[in-house]
């Protein structure tokens, strides 16, 4: 029964595997580790079963460790404390000290402990099906975002009239898009291409690079949202004055804090948490990652309030022309919708256990989150009033130009 019992633990956390839940299965390994420890410091006393006097000595049998026992008695113990795992059981399982060794534990693991994970072929099949489902949903979102944030970019690259600080910082912000889009293709290559590998015990440089990797993007993510909120207050404050002087400040809180960050945390986790491929987010120092993400959400949350207080302010003032209005809202609506798009789950979601709410956390964090670069540049780019009208002014300057050239051309071929 033990061996059914660690089949179905193992098939769990590959079941999720767009979204890593290695708690199970660490666990267990500490749990191991623990009793062969034990195993290792007991001196070798115990008589093997069958000997005169002999005992049972200390054994895993892979999901308890039972201490050495006598010949002729027995031992209970109760089910493995994991809620996740198993529903709440006030059963015991025996096990005897026979002659012949350790006997079976009695009654089953699974049927003691009421096995949560041990379903049918069907329900697992199911599973599998819905997180295939759900990796093809966000596969195709991040592939939309990076087609969508790579047409940006070019058309604020492309039309000079176009260049200045604000489309700068978008595209710094488009920028750290395509990067955590990028990540999430590389980590799910480097974690999950080889379905043969337990992704749980996986511990290379590689599969660390990754994580690494995709912490980076996604630290970088939000502090270059929070400097979008930070420069939309700032020209609210200096009414619109483009001052070059804050760039260097935008790009080192925007690139430079998450890179601090990660640095410390890479340092943290080979000092003190070296196991595994880092991506144990019930680690206590998963939260070296999580408390900046949340302090940045809470910073702008605040600029949110703050900007929407002064834009009050500023369209109720009667000495404001309609055009000055119109740029207010316009400067502001985007960012202002972003704000609270980027933050509120991640801040309810934070508020609880990582084993909480996984499916509704997978569905937000995936599938919505792999949408949220083409919801990006839509806002900042292709529905940009001044990035359309620079768009139609140079298509019709391509048309007259061709027009032009026709004309020549047919003009050259009459004379002729």
């Amino acid at each position: 029964s033990s061996i059914i019992l660690l089949h179905s633990l193992s098939l769990s956390p590959k079941v999720q595997g767009t979204h890593p839940d290695c708690s199970i299965v660490l666990h267990f390994q500490r749990r191991e580790a623990e009793c062969l420890e034990r195993i290792q410091s007991e001196s070798p006393t115990t008589a093997l079963p069958g000997e005169e006097g002999g005992g049972c000595p200390t054994e895993w049998d892979g999901v308890s460790c039972w201490p050495a026992l006598p010949l002729g008695q027995s031992r209970a113990v109760a089910c493995p404390d994991i809620l996740n795992v198993f529903k709440k059981s006030k059963g015991l399982i025996q096990r005897n000290c026979t002659e012949w060794g350790w006997s079976l534990p009695s009654p089953p693991y699974h049927s003691t402990c009421q096995l949560e994970t041990l379903g049918s072929n069907n329900d697992t099949e199911a599973k599998a099906c819905h997180f295939v489902t759900m990796k093809v949903l966000y596969t195709c979102g991040y592939s939309t975002s990076l087609a969508a944030l790579l047409l940006a970019i070019g058309i604020f690259s492309c039309f000079r009239k176009l260049h200045c600080t604000r489309n700068s910082i978008h595209i710094h912000f488009f920028t750290s898009f395509i990067l955590r889009g990028t990540a999430v293709f590389i980590k799910d290559s480097v974690l999950f291409l080889d379905e043969s590998i337990n992704h749980c015990t996986m511990s290379t440089v590689t599969c660390k690079a990754a994580i690494t990797f995709f912490q980076y993007s996604v630290l970088a993510n939000f502090y270059w949202l929070l400097v979008e909120g930070l420069y939309l207050q700032t020209l609210l404050l200096l009414t619109f004055t483009c001052d070059r002087s804050y760039t260097w400040g935008y790009i080192i809180i925007g690139w430079g804090v998450p890179m601090v960050t990660v640095g410390v945390w890479v340092l943290t986790r080979l000092q003190y948490d070296d196991h595994g491929c880092w991506d144990d987010y019930s680690s206590l120092y998963w939260w070296v990652i999580k408390a900046p993400i949340l302090l940045a959400i809470f910073v702008n949350f605040l600029i949110f309030l703050n900007v929407t207080r002064m834009l009050a302010q500023k369209i109720r003032c009667p000495d404001l022309s309609k055009t000055h209005k119109q740029q207010y809202m316009r400067l502001t609506k985007s960012t202002l919708l972003l704000i609270p798009l980027f933050g509120v789950h991640y801040v309810v979601f934070a508020l609880f256990p990582e084993h909480v709410g996984v499916d509704a956390r997978l569905y937000f964090e995936l599938v919505l989150g792999s949408y949220q670069g083409f919801l990006v540049a839509l806002l900042y780019c292709f529905l940009n009033g001044e990035v359309q009208a620079e768009i139609r002014r140079n298509w019709g300057k391509w048309q007259r130009s061709m027009e032009s050239n026709v004309f020549n051309l047919a003009t050259q071929d009459f004379t002729a």
